[in-house]
């Protein structure tokens, strides 16, 4: 107990994945990283380090190939403008989602880790209060659980009679389950520890299910069902690409509000002040991303994002 307590009191940095080929979405990918797509009116990967950010988390490691994190950290630099910390580390191969935690393990040992995939995007109302909820009581690993029309893709979550996951099962060729676990993993500072173990499956890759696995075995896995009002999606194909920006498109539409608008969060979470807001928005090109930021009213930052 005293062990856990002591993982409680650690500190949390942020993980985001960037590599991958990028295959799935050839062509569009020969000549850019997948993350540096766009959907509807942001790069992909503003989604996935927007949900760190709204997460509270401010120490953050990118890690992708050295040609993408060229073009990454062009876009990103060191996060200081938005009040974080932004590093970089290479993966020298895109040998799967565990290879990819190792390649960061020097920046991130003895830390708490919150693992985003970066072409996963999460949008609903109350989410970071779940995230925040998370970050406080995980005692070992914390995956969500999400209800999916096609397994087939994705780890899939077996429960057993307490509802307590049994095993993860990665892509099955049958439907054993509709649980799905997104690309985003909240790990004590065991992380590296297990990942060590883990050895390439039959696709030559180290499986992320694995590591879950190993926390089942340990019985410190904890399942966090996500309902139907947080919406869940997986950027990797061109269909998805085009899906999500729709959905996008529709949310800010309807609400007036940006997703992902990583200047907001930071200016929300008071990482950066009002006159620090206005000074970065001014020197944003003329367009209606500026516009909206310019619009935001002071009174209005007590609103949770």
């Amino acid at each position: 107990m005293s062990e856990q307590k002591n993982n409680l009191n650690k500190k949390w940095k942020g993980l985001l994945l960037a590599g991958g080929t990028g295959s799935r979405l050839y062509p569009a990918t020969v000549s850019t990283n997948k993350h540096l797509l766009c959907v509807y009116d942001k790069p992909l990967i503003y989604y996935s380090l927007s949900t760190l950010m709204i997460a509270g988390l401010r120490d953050i490691v990118v890690v992708s190939n050295a040609d993408a994190l060229v073009d990454i950290e062009g876009l990103l630099k060191d996060g200081s403008k938005w009040g974080i910390s932004i590093k970089y580390c290479e993966q020298k191969e895109p040998k799967g989602i565990v290879d990819g935690i190792n390649s960061a393990a020097a920046k991130l040992r003895d830390t708490n880790v919150l693992l985003t995939l970066g072409d996963n995007i999460f949008y609903g109302t109350g989410f970071s209060k779940i995230l925040a909820d998370v970050i406080k009581n995980n005692c070992g690993a914390t995956i969500f659980g999400y209800q999916v029309k096609d397994p087939s893709a994705f780890g899939v979550i077996i429960l057993d009679k307490k509802m307590k996951a049994e095993s993860i099962v990665e892509k099955p060729r049958t439907s054993i389950s509709n649980l799905a676990v997104p690309g985003l993993y909240f790990y004590d500072t065991s992380l590296f520890e297990k990942t060590s173990m883990v050895s390439p499956s039959d696709r030559g890759e180290l499986e992320i299910s694995d590591v879950n696995n190993l926390y089942i075995r340990e019985k410190s896995l904890e399942v966090y069902r996500l309902g139907r009002g947080i919406a869940w999606l997986d950027a990797g194909t061109a269909k998805d690409l085009f899906d999500a920006a729709q959905y996008i498109k529709v949310i800010e539409d309807r609400t007036g509000t940006k997703v992902a608008c990583v200047e907001e969060i930071a200016w929300r979470q008071s990482w950066i002040n009002d006159k620090e807001f206005h000074s970065l928005t001014n020197h944003l090109p003329h367009g209606e991303y500026k516009d909206y930021l310019q619009s935001l009213k002071l009174n209005q930052k007590s609103l949770q994002y």
